[in-house]
């Protein structure tokens, strides 16, 4: 592996202008999505550009300021610099950090230190971290690193979470289709977080439907990123006021963003597996205003 400096400054002379993709997605309310149409939809809502060969693609969500992004080193490792949306000197000067590797076998370098990451295992990283950089162990079979980040007021430790750290959680029934694995990676129950909560759900063979009875929670928003999807398979979205949904059809590898008044549900063509992340003022994983099933609209 080459030294950081090196890396840097290849970096700044060559890659810069492709390795760091950044988009916005202003907030909108309800009355704004009732007159959305599907396209319209999708455009506010879905993240579908995560994983592009050697760079990281950022969508900041103008909710909790939420950034959702995919890291794919494949030629070589890819350094995490700071957007100019965020007018900071490093990214993580005033934000916390998740990671989440969905590929190959791979390492985070921050700040010296290097964290390995199997596939489904997890990395925080605090506050103040400066140099961080994203390495595949073999460019045949590159990491994905899923990236979640939250505005910061706090320096919490950096920390490797295995699954076998995780705190989890084995929900609903076959007869409901909606048997599933919760397995709490970053959140407070596990490490210190400010306010970011990541987790990763896992729904078993024969059932489809996640996060049913639906729910909501006006102190937190939250994004879901669907991954394990099978070739030919689709995951069908519930999103909006319990009263007042919508629907998004997401494809594998691809995310959405779930305002605090919304409810966040799906139910796939197959089982399936997403990573579930969260920012807002509470960090209480129970705190949810639950919606009956046969309320929902």
């Amino acid at each position: 592996m080459q030294p950081l400096s090196e890396l840097c400054t290849r970096r700044t002379n060559l890659l810069l202008t492709f390795m760091t993709q950044f988009s916005q997605r202003y907030a909108a309310s309800p009355n704004e999505m009732q007159g959305m149409n599907t396209q319209t939809l999708r455009e506010n809502f879905l993240i579908d550009n995560l994983f592009t060969p050697d760079s990281i693609n950022w969508t900041l969500s103008f909710f909790d300021r939420y950034l959702t992004g995919g890291a794919m080193p494949v030629a070589e490792p890819i350094l995490l610099d700071a957007p100019d949306a965020l007018k900071a000197t490093y990214f993580l000067e005033r934000r916390e950090l998740g990671i989440i590797n969905v590929g190959g076998a791979g390492q985070v370098v921050a700040d010296g230190t290097t964290y390995s990451l199997g596939y489904k295992e997890a990395l925080y990283l605090g506050r103040g971290t400066q140099q961080v950089q994203f390495v595949s162990d073999q460019a045949n079979a590159p990491a994905k690193f899923y990236l979640n980040s939250t505005p910061a007021h706090a320096t919490y430790p950096n920390r490797r979470i295995t699954k076998a750290e995780a705190e989890v959680v084995e929900m609903g029934s076959p007869a409901t289709a909606n048997h599933r694995i919760i397995n709490k990676l970053l959140v407070n129950s596990v490490l210190q977080t400010c306010q970011l909560q990541m987790g990763m759900t896992e729904l078993k063979s024969g059932s489809v439907w996640n996060t049913m009875p639906a729910h909501v929670h006006d102190r937190r928003m939250e994004v879901y990123f669907y991954f394990e999807v099978p070739d030919g398979q689709a995951v069908c979205h519930f999103m909006g006021q319990p009263q007042e949904t919508r629907h998004l059809w997401i494809n594998n590898e691809q995310a959405v963003i779930s305002p605090n008044w919304s409810i966040h549900s799906g139910a796939g063509t197959s089982n399936y597996t997403f990573i579930w992340g969260m920012a807002g003022e509470n960090l209480d994983y129970g705190d949810m205003d639950f919606c009956a099933i046969t309320d929902l609209r």
